[in-house]
């Protein structure tokens, strides 16, 4: 076979499977959501423990900003190199070996002997982070059909409630059991590597994606795994492997430039990423230091304040991809992006006047909006990305998650303290504003996207 035939083969047997209903796709699909649990009760568990870090070690601000931040910047290395690994070696080598990475160094936070050795260990758990989301992705693009990929790939966010609501759960429950503090922040975070354990379990037996193999030229398993997985052998394939040309994992920027559409998306998705991770990382990110500080409620009563606004958030979580279809991916975006705005504003007002208890009302409205125009964020890049360069396509886009995510969470308590707390609060407006502005002026519609 020519190389021009491989080609035109390839890229016929990918198009029918993105047509095709996979009957386990839709498990595939959960499995890679579960890796955003372990996300999200690392993230959400030191964003709760940062009080007790403080008082046991005394650190610096910006010491305590980084042991927060540690893993957002660890993620951004995790993520480039999560995404070029998922196009270089597959997909599968890449999920295993990332989950098995965070059960040893979630473990290893729990018996730090001091705040130093806390960041170099969660600098270190970042990297597997970022890259099984990468990589998660490319899985959900190429195990489900389009229509319910972009519903799965949306609904990270409702997973990254529920670890807000299970996080805030246990913690509440050592608080009423007045558990040594020491031992709350050390048996919180090396909680997280439980859940990594169960994740590498159930994912142990999850064979490559056909798609991938098709790409690779390696005809006889993906014919094998389609048998296995959808029933068809994909007769379309010659029963040979075949040798292909491998393209260099830097030329999706090239290749996404070719088509208007899938560049404004991938644009769109790349200033997005920014935009709802900065006011995240600022905003909510310390919604229970904020609400300590500004006298809302103790320590007990802030975290269960937070669990009731995290469980509304879930609720956001679970109604955006379900609306989806109905609104397009980019009706969720302008709505999200929107509430957050106001909600901002609201919640801004609100401590310019010392009205505090209006803070958990702007709150709830500012995190159902944000888990809206969180959801797709990641998912239409890797959505419009071709197969080649997925790993790759999402890999780049979860930096812009992680970067403003890293630098906000590490420098947002120096903001804090110099400009104080209402106008860091209207300072974090600056981002909805962005994404809303993205939303309107440069999306297109791509939900039920498909290649040409």
């Amino acid at each position: 076979m020519s190389a021009v035939t491989n080609q035109a083969v390839m890229d016929r047997a990918v198009s029918y499977l993105v047509t095709r209903y996979n009957p386990k796709g839709n498990r595939i699909g959960w499995l890679m959501m579960a890796s955003i649990l372990v996300e999200a009760w690392d993230l959400y568990s030191i964003a709760f423990v940062l009080i007790f870090l403080r008082n046991i070690f005394h650190p610096s601000p910006a010491l305590l900003g980084l042991a927060a931040a540690g893993t957002q910047g660890g993620a951004i290395i995790g993520a480039l190199l999560g995404g070029w690994l998922s196009d270089k070696i597959g997909r599968r080598a890449v999920f295993l070996s990332t989950m098995l990475m965070f059960v040893i160094f979630a473990l290893a936070q729990a018996f730090v002997p001091n705040m130093t050795w806390l960041v170099v260990v969660r600098l270190i758990l970042g990297i597997p982070l970022g890259s099984d989301i990468a990589n998660g992705y490319t899985y959900i693009m190429e195990s489900m059909p389009r229509g319910e990929r972009e519903v799965m790939g949306n609904r990270w966010q409702f997973m990254f409630a529920i670890g807000e609501v299970l996080t805030l759960a246990v913690i509440a429950v050592f608080l009423i059991a007045e558990m040594n503090h020491d031992l709350v922040w050390r048996v919180t975070l090396g909680l997280g590597a439980l859940p990594a354990a169960i994740i590498f379990i159930l994912r142990h037996d999850l064979p490559e994606t056909a798609v991938w193999l098709i790409r690779r030229g390696r005809f006889r398993e993906a014919k094998q795994i389609t048998s296995s997985m959808y029933g068809d052998a994909l007769d379309m394939l010659p029963d040979r492997d075949v040798d292909v040309v491998r393209p260099r994992p830097t030329a999706f920027l090239a290749d996404i430039r070719r088509d208007p559409i899938r560049w404004r998306a991938t644009l769109f998705g790349w200033i997005a990423c920014f935009a709802q991770s900065s006011e995240f990382s600022t905003f909510g990110f310390y919604i229970p230091v904020l609400f300590v500080m500004v006298g809302v409620s103790g320590i007990l009563g802030t975290n269960l304040v937070t669990l009731a606004l995290y469980i509304i958030a879930a609720i956001s979580g679970w109604v955006g991809p379900m609306i989806t279809p109905k609104i397009g991916q980019r009706g969720l975006s302008i709505a999200g992006f929107a509430i957050v705005l106001a909600s901002l504003l609201v919640a801004a007002a609100a401590l310019y006047t010392g009205h505090v208890a209006i803070l958990p009302f702007a709150a709830a409205a500012m995190l159902w909006g944000h888990y809206w125009d969180a959801e797709n964020v990641v998912t239409i890049p890797s959505m419009v990305a071709r197969p080649e360069y997925r790993g790759t396509a999402s890999g780049f886009a979860y930096v812009f998650v992680k970067l403003p995510s890293f630098l906000a969470i590490f420098l947002f308590p120096v903001l804090f303290t110099a400009i104080g707390q209402a106008n860091a609060t209207l300072f974090t407006a600056i981002f909805p504003l962005i994404g809303l502005l993205a939303a309107i002026f440069i999306l297109p519609e791509v939900y039920g996207f498909e290649h040409d």
